[in-house]
């Protein structure tokens, strides 16, 4: 399994009751939902994936189950990963969607460039 596909149900659902407009799209092996061309939030094997506002980071980090993504061996400031298991109540999910949405709007686009 590349990821939890309950997890991507969930948060689809979230953002529907939202009512954001988002596509979704299959990178480094997870699923991510982008909101405006951006990454904004996603799932990575059984671990919602958020993209925060930087200066949240180290707070964010001192949650419990939240780790530092680092594909690359170096720490992606703004990018968390939360354990699935403190994400288990619907107003714990919409927390960290929240906190997503709410950096969205100041993030750089992730658009391709064209060749």
């Amino acid at each position: 399994m590349a990821y939890d596909e309950f997890l991507a149900d969930r948060i689809r659902r979230n953002l529907a009751h939202k009512q954001v407009h988002y596509t979704e799209m299959k990178m480094m092996g997870g699923l991510c939902f982008m909101v405006d061309d951006k990454m904004c939030i996603g799932v990575m094997k059984n671990e919602l994936m958020v993209r925060i506002d930087p200066e949240l980071h180290q707070a964010a980090l001192s949650n419990k189950g939240c780790r530092p993504m680092d594909f690359t061996g170096k720490s992606m400031k703004g990018f968390v990963f939360v354990q699935s298991g403190v994400i288990d109540s619907d107003a714990d999910l919409d927390y960290w969607t929240q906190l997503c949405l709410d950096f969205n709007p100041k993030a750089k686009s992730s658009k391709r460039r064209q060749t």
